[in-house]
């Protein structure tokens, strides 16, 4: 497994200064993957700081663990177990929490991992190659009427149908055990796509999302991020496609404003109930000169949000 494979981290810079680092901090990174976040905020980091870092990708677990410092641990898991890590780890709470949601690139580009379409490889796409089902064994199975439903649901396709349908009757003559046979099947399929989009773009994406329980797992530990938080301590959260940044923005907008009352009551402005958080600025995006360099960046959006101090 190669772990050399190049790696730029999206929104670097945006992403640590959102996180507002305080030298003696407590921070999460819940996302290692190449460790670009994680080293930038071991340098704002004292020596009484400290960086928990998680990944699902033993890959990225196998870079991390050779990282010599005091101040860092790296632990093979998905954020969905942050509540276990942080009580195991003696940590209430935390003055920062980073989610980058992309795919890295090394997982993209490594053939084997099966999440391109670009190489012709075995069906695979799992996050965490240890454990659960690849693509090609849930292919195999899968009710139509469900793949359709994941198709359109996680890829947002509008010819999930005829993928679905496609996809059954291939595997009913030979199994799909390949990127390459996928994609040509989806291919023959959809006959019209966005300029520049492979057709299977969408089809990939949403089997990926489904597989990983990407979209679950983010909206159950949004919650735990923010009750792991100390006042005045930030949640930024990269996404890169409108289902993730949908949940985000949706679970942060939720946050800030508090229980809602009912109308024309009448009550002082100072007693109006706050949310747990407040939003801190507008959603962030990639800017010109990174677009350049990293044209994987062009879906990226990062939003942030800090615990609301007692009242």
């Amino acid at each position: 497994m190669n772990v050399d494979l190049v790696h730029t981290t999206v929104l670097l810079e945006e992403a640590v200064a959102a996180l507002a680092i305080k030298p003696d901090g407590v921070y999460v990174d819940g996302t290692f993957g190449r460790g670009g976040h994680s080293a930038r905020i071991l340098q704002q980091l004292g020596v009484d700081g400290r960086l928990i870092a998680l990944d699902k990708d033993p890959a990225a677990i196998a870079v991390g663990r050779q990282w010599r410092d005091a101040r860092f641990q790296i632990v093979h898991s998905g954020f969905m177990h942050l509540d276990a890590i942080l009580r195991e780890s003696g940590l209430a709470k935390v003055d920062g929490i980073l989610l980058d949601l992309g795919v890295s690139s090394p997982q993209l580009d490594e053939a084997a991992r099966g999440f391109s379409f670009r190489f012709d490889a075995p069906l695979d796409m799992r996050m965490d190659v240890s454990s659960g089902q690849t693509a090609a064994q849930w292919l195999a199975k899968v009710d139509e009427s469900f793949l359709a439903e994941v198709i359109r649901d996680y890829g947002e396709e509008r010819f999930a149908k005829q993928i679905a349908r496609a996809v059954v009757a291939a595997r009913a003559v030979a199994p799909i055990h390949t990127t390459r046979q996928l994609v040509e099947l989806v291919g023959q399929t959809v006959r019209t796509r966005e300029a520049g989009q492979n057709p299977a773009t969408r089809t990939f994406q949403a089997i990926r999302i489904y597989l990983n329980q990407e979209l679950e797992e983010l909206a159950r530990v949004l919650p735990e991020c923010v009750a792991h938080l100390k006042p005045g301590g930030r949640l930024v959260v990269i996404s890169f496609h409108s289902l993730e940044d949908r949940i985000v923005k949706h679970f942060m907008r939720d946050m800030a404003e508090g229980d809602k009352l009912p109308r024309n009551v009448p009550i002082r402005a100072s007693e109006v109930p706050l949310g747990e958080v407040s939003l801190i600025g507008k959603a962030v995006r990639a800017g010109e000169a990174e677009l350049k360099a990293n044209p994987r960046a062009r879906s990226a959006v990062m939003r942030v949000a800090e615990r609301r101090h007692a009242h």
